[in-house]
């Protein structure tokens, strides 16, 4: 039988694989197979060559899809995210490292069918950096990729070892085997802030907070924040998270310093961003009750990150600042979203 080539979406049916099918579809230069525990909505199903329901733990599963697909490009998107993971860290160890783990021998097994790199792009986290306290955290300003690598979360723990799997696999693999092994996975990765989605509702990280006021205020609903006012991490808007995927995948090898990149857009503090919302929405009630254990998560995680290696390497340039973020991506589309329900 022949293998229909296609690029592998894992995490489909989530908040980027929704923004990344519609935009490689929009490209035309892939046939799209999404892979999740659930079928995406109808929208995103309508965009992929195929669509697939499995476990990326099951490894029997995903021999099946490479005796059916012939697989060069790999998205791996699928996780269980921070908050969820910290109730059941050991699951969430086995999703996002175990799953991991085996998608990475599926690329480097497509690698030796090919003959050649099969290109593996994975969203890794803030969540990998791990500041002691508030103060060290204002200190520290624009944290570097080798810096504070000390996650306080079993999600950050996770993706900082999967970032390390990756470097593996591309570097090292095998380097003892008597006859050498040249397959090789082209690793690269990237550490998203906050992603901010005007078409996809929050669904369990801790940085949601910024997305889920916004979604409560055009709802007419009231919302809770569990963070201090003066919180502040990074964010970026999804269209510029997806537009960051594509670039570093079409980035040629030799412009590439590193497997890991930073990359961030805007930080506005929760207060402020409380503000934006009251200001569209001037009926709009937030308060804030700071959960103290989410509040330590994210007081571990940096104000801002360099993302100068980003930029110089594969001309990473956000296009959504904070205002415009808001006022031309977020307002009218979770406006337009509540009119259609």
């Amino acid at each position: 039988m022949v293998r229909r080539p296609v690029v592998l979406v894992t995490g489909g049916a989530g908040e980027v694989g929704h923004g990344l099918i519609h935009r490689l579809a929009e490209g035309g230069r892939f046939d799209v197979l999404a892979l999740d525990l659930r079928s995406p909505d109808g929208a995103v199903a309508a965009r992929c060559a195929a669509v697939r329901t499995g476990d990326i733990v099951d490894r029997r599963f995903l021999d099946r899809l490479r005796s059916e697909f012939e697989i060069s490009i790999v998205f791996h998107l699928a996780a269980l995210l921070s908050t969820r993971a910290e109730f059941v860290p050991e699951r969430a160890h086995e999703i996002n490292v175990e799953g991991t783990l085996n998608l990475l021998r599926l690329a480097t097994e497509e690698a030796r069918a090919h003959g050649g790199p099969v290109r593996f792009v994975f969203p890794s986290s803030i969540a990998v950096y791990g500041l002691p306290d508030v103060t060290t955290k204002r200190a520290a300003g624009r944290v570097r990729e080798d810096a504070w690598l000390e996650p306080v979360t079993m999600y950050g723990c996770n993706k900082l070892y999967c970032e390390h799997l990756g470097r593996y696999f591309a570097r090292h693999y095998r380097q003892l085997a008597p006859e050498g092994d040249a397959s090789r996975v082209d690793f690269r990765a990237i550490r998203f802030p906050g992603l901010i989605s005007a078409f996809t509702l929050p669904s369990g990280g801790t940085s949601d907070y910024a997305p889920e006021m916004i979604h409560a205020a055009a709802q007419g609903k009231p919302y809770t924040c569990f963070v201090r006012e003066d919180t502040r991490i990074p964010f970026m808007a999804m269209p510029d998270a997806i537009e960051a995927l594509l670039a570093l995948l079409d980035a040629p090898p030799s412009s590439l310093t590193r497997r890991v990149y930073n990359v961030a857009a805007f930080n506005p503090s929760a207060g402020e961003l409380a503000s934006m919302v009251r200001h569209a929405f001037p009926d709009e009630r937030i308060t804030f009750e700071p959960d103290l254990r989410r509040q330590r998560i994210v007081d571990s995680w940096p104000e801002d990150v360099d993302d100068t290696a980003a930029r110089r390497d594969w001309g990473f340039r956000p296009a959504y600042d904070v205002e415009r973020t808001f006022h031309e991506y977020l307002l009218p589309n979770v406006r337009r979203g509540v009119e259609g329900h």
